[in-house]
């Protein structure tokens, strides 16, 4: 549900402006308004600039503590500036160190590489060679392709041999012209490097050792000057946000706060004597947002912000979206066993990581559904529960609402009829919420259009759509659906835009002119509406045929090996296809669910979004 809120105009002096905002942000309930669209200072440049560095800091310390797990107790650092700047400095020097040491250290393995086939060798020796005329050359190349003739021409010495690649060195007194590739060695023994690399690592374990006696020792420091700067922000923002007037004397700000909270505002501002100016939001206003829900619907908040909040002249979708979400979801991945994973895995990052616990209790919603609607059409890891031959489960295989067992609707599949029948319901929700919105914002007469259409729609539906399903209607439930259908008309084409009514004449005609047309968009548009959900259908249906491809293949491709070693490949087998199976499912479950509400379900309740969220100015504690 969206808050209620009130609209604040403060006429500030300057004498009592920082006393006033230092009160205003003790109340934490006040939303200031951004006067001075894109207004910067150097101050609030800085602020963010610092938080940026704070924020890469932390990031770095994270890793560190992630990463590297060099003792169980952290030597102590001792530090000789321990301010904010100092130790941001320092991890920030550390971490690039730890750059530079990194860089270094592959340098090093690399010129290793290149020199561990040829093992220990001193280049003094070779020097002297070359001091008396003889060139060593290094080359590579097949095992295959070596020449014996070269060890005769070319004093050809083989070195090493690996992986079918031959590492041999010639002494000539010129370049000798060989079909093997020449190699550059670097300039320093083996051991040498092997020296350097100990070198390094050791510096770079002293590196780790100290980004984690920072993060022990002084992470709440740095933690509290974050905090401290993102209050900083908070304020300069705040600063930015006033309007001048009256030579500078005067600043006016805008704020807003909660219904509920607002009068303990209004009773600080009468004893500190501000002028203010209290108001209900004009419908123009930019509103900040704040959706409170139930426990259930606010699991599904995350989804909704992925499209955006509501403005503050929408309906909340939230209450509606949730179950509707979650029953797609379902229906999308249609496997009872994938959703028993789901369900398990959710609850163990309830219980295994309380910081997202919330996401654990969605992703246990999402399973649970999962569940029973793979349960609805017997389905399990693939199996197909309607055809097996087991004893315990025929009691319940006829309701299974499965294609193998059950007769068509029409010549169409039972789940598919079912999907339609979903999105039908799912829209006609849409074309109701699109009216209230309309009342709300504008009153009852502008939302009768609106749920004209709805009750005709469901009115032709009941009419016409449940004689298909066996179901006989009585002469005066025909004869009511049909005066209901008549007065829908009405609305459609006499009320569908009341404020051209201003002009009786023109009014009437152009409501007739917009009926007409809107009638053309819902015939063609309801349809493509209402085979988009056909995709709850087809995708259930996809996952089902690909866990029972890979359980055939698991059982025929392993069909000839005996039981005591049959079982690994057929693991292995099973694992590998339901790993690929769940992955593109779960990939499907979330992004189609999405476009069907982000669609169609939110171009029918006319869903505007674009709202700004309520962040009221307050000083942020630990």
């Amino acid at each position: 549900m969206i808050q209620k809120m009130k609209k604040f105009t403060f006429l500030v002096t300057n004498k009592e402006y920082n006393q006033f905002l230092a009160s205003i942000r003790q109340f934490g309930v006040v939303h200031i308004e951004e006067l001075q669209k894109g207004a910067t200072s150097e101050e609030l440049q800085s602020n963010l600039a610092l938080a940026e560095r704070y924020k890469h800091v932390f990031s770095i310390l994270d890793y560190a503590k992630d990463a590297y797990t060099v003792s169980d107790v952290v030597t102590p650092l001792s530090l000789d500036d321990t301010s904010q700047d100092a130790l941001l400095n320092s991890v920030e020097r550390l971490s690039d160190d730890e750059l530079e040491l990194k860089h270094q250290l592959d340098a090093v393995e690399k010129n290793i590489t290149a020199l561990e086939p040829w093992g220990e060798f001193q280049w003094d020796t070779i020097h002297k060679l070359e001091q008396q005329g003889y060139i060593a050359s290094f080359y590579v190349c097949s095992s295959k392709l070596f020449k014996q003739e070269w060890r005769d021409l070319y004093y050809a010495t083989p070195v090493s041999d690996i992986g079918g690649k031959l590492y041999f060195v010639t002494f000539t007194k010129e370049r000798p012209d060989i079909s093997a590739e020449m190699l550059t060695l670097p300039e320093k023994a083996l051991s040498t490097y092997v020296a350097e690399q100990a070198d390094i690592e050791a510096k770079i374990v002293a590196v780790h050792d100290k980004m984690l006696a920072v993060n022990d020792q002084y992470r709440d420091v740095l933690a509290a000057g974050q905090l401290d700067n993102e209050n900083n922000i908070s304020l300069s923002k705040v600063h930015l946000s006033h309007e001048s007037i009256a030579d500078d004397a005067v600043r006016l700000l805008v704020g807003w706060t909660l219904e509920e909270k607002s009068q303990a505002v209004v009773n600080y501002l009468q004893q500190s004597h501000i002028y203010y100016e209290l108001a209900d939001p004009d419908f123009d206003d930019d509103v900040p947002i704040l959706i409170q829900n139930n426990k259930f619907a606010s699991l599904f908040e995350p989804i909704l912000r992925m499209y955006s909040l509501p403005n503050y002249h929408d309906i909340d979708p939230l209450p509606l979206f949730a179950p509707f979400f979650m029953l797609f979801f379902g229906l999308c991945m249609g496997d009872a066993g994938y959703g028993t994973l789901i369900l398990i895995a959710s609850i163990a990052i309830c219980v295994m990581k309380p910081g997202i616990r919330k996401y654990g209790l969605l992703g246990a919603c999402l399973g649970g559904m999962t569940i029973i609607c793979g349960l609805i059409t017997g389905t399990f890891f693939g199996i197909d529960l309607a055809t097996v031959e087991w004893d315990w489960i025929r009691p319940i295989q006829p309701y299974f609402l499965n294609d193998s067992k059950k007769d068509s609707f029409f010549g169409y599949s039972p789940m598919m009829v079912i999907s339609v029948i979903i999105g039908l319901i799912q829209v006609l929700i849409g074309m109701t919420m699109a009216g209230c919105k309309a009342v709300k914002n504008y009153g009852f007469i502008y939302g009768v259009g609106k749920f004209s259409w709805v009750l005709a729609l469901v009115s032709a539906t009941i009419l016409f759509g449940l004689p298909l399903f066996g179901v006989e209607l009585s002469q005066v439930v025909q004869y009511l659906l049909y005066g209901l259908i008549g007065l829908s008309v009405l609305g459609i084409f006499f009320l569908n835009s009341p404020a051209a009514y201003k002009k009786p004449v023109v009014g009437t005609a152009k409501n007739i002119g917009s009926g007409i047309w809107a009638t053309y968009g819902m015939a063609t548009g309801l349809l493509g509406d209402l085979l988009s959900y056909i995709r709850l259908f087809a995708l259930g249906l996809t996952g089902g045929v690909l866990g029972s491809v890979f359980n055939s293949l698991a059982i025929d491709m392993t069909s000839s090996l005996g039981w005591g070693i049959r079982w690994l490949p057929l693991i292995l087998i099973l694992l590998f296809g339901h790993g690929i199976n769940f992955a593109l499912c779960m990939i499907s479950s979330f992004v189609h669910p999405m476009r069907l509400t982000f669609v169609e379900y939110f171009k029918n309740a006319e869903f505007e979004g674009g709202g700004n969220e309520y962040d009221p100015f307050r000083l942020k504690k630990n």
